[in-house]
């Protein structure tokens, strides 16, 4: 049976044409022309593919850790201690207990990941919020919100965060706390400067008029023009926040061991640097790695959602 090609193409270039279409008939139609635009967008600069690249695959090796890893990245094995590179068995050395680095590095993905998500998933609700709320009511509500917001970013954020761990003791969670503590008022700033530019618009006028609460408009109508710019800022902070739990974790005061955290390798490693350098280098390399992925997928994303960009 022979396949038609041309029609085929026929079928791909309705659709196209529908979601490229410059006068939407549904706003189905028109949410998913923006989305295709965007996308198009996005593919056409390869940095941003290749950290977004980056990205799908260290989350592929972190949700399939217990299959990749060649070891158990706890197992001490002392009559391994310091192999090197691409001995037998250890593809990426061992550690001075003997413990392969190849596996610790996989299952640190999933703790570098999931401290960095935790962190996004408390402060940017809370950014937020407290900057929609200073941007919409204005006022005093404004004044107070955004003094706190100033307080809290006088102080350079490592040294912050350094500080709060230290105080509540070392730990994921303690860590995840002091991560939380110094990197919401980004978030606060860069929701208020979104909320003023919208919240004199016609449509949160008439949103007003008909009755619209508070609570509905800001939900509503506000929150979900700020979401492109928290995304895009999300994005580029996850470098830092990764930076900061290694470094954290390099200084004791993150995850502690025996967990396989890239910070603390680091750490372990450095007192070995000369004779073993890969103990301390390939999981600062991995360090590099997905900071360099995160900072070019959302570089991609502020080009993506800029207005001021054409398709």
């Amino acid at each position: 049976m022979n396949l038609d090609n041309s029609n085929l193409a026929d079928t791909k270039q309705p659709l196209r044409d529908w979601l490229l279409s410059d006068a939407p008939a549904s706003p189905r139609q028109a949410f998913w022309g923006l989305w295709y635009r965007r996308a198009r967008r996005f593919a056409r600069n390869p940095l941003s593919m290749a950290g977004l690249l980056v990205l799908v695959v260290l989350l592929l090796v972190a949700l399939l850790a217990p299959w990749i890893a060649t070891h158990d990245p706890l197992a001490q094995v002392l009559g391994d201690r310091l192999q090197p590179i691409g001995s037998a068995g250890h593809w990426l050395g061992t550690d001075q207990l003997g413990r392969d680095i190849f596996s610790r590095v996989v299952y640190g993905s999933r703790l570098t990941l999931v401290i960095a998500m935790l962190v996004l998933v408390i402060v940017v609700p809370i950014g937020l919020l407290i900057g929609v709320v200073a941007g919409y009511f204005g006022g005093w509500v404004d004044t107070v919100l955004m003094r706190v917001t100033d307080i809290a970013l006088a102080f350079p954020k490592i040294v912050l965060a350094l500080a709060f761990a230290a105080a509540m003791g070392p730990g994921v969670v303690n860590a995840v706390i002091a991560i939380s503590i110094t990197a919401w008022p980004a978030y606060a700033r860069l929701a208020r400067a979104e909320t003023l530019k919208v919240v004199e618009s016609d449509y949160i006028h008439a949103a007003r008029l008909q009755g619209a609460s508070h609570a509905r408009i800001l939900w509503r109508y506000i929150t979900p023009l700020c979401m492109s710019s928290v995304i895009v800022r999300a994005t580029l902070d996850m470098a830092g926040i990764i930076l900061t739990v290694a470094g954290l974790g390099f200084l004791g005061l993150g995850a502690q061991p025996p967990s396989p955290e890239w910070g603390f390798m680091v750490a372990s490693g450095r007192n070995v640097l000369v004779d073993a350098w890969w103990v301390a280098t390939v999981p600062g390399i991995a360090i590099l790695i997905v900071s360099l992925a995160f900072n070019l997928l959302g570089d991609g994303l502020r080009d993506v959602f800029d207005p001021r960009h054409a398709d």
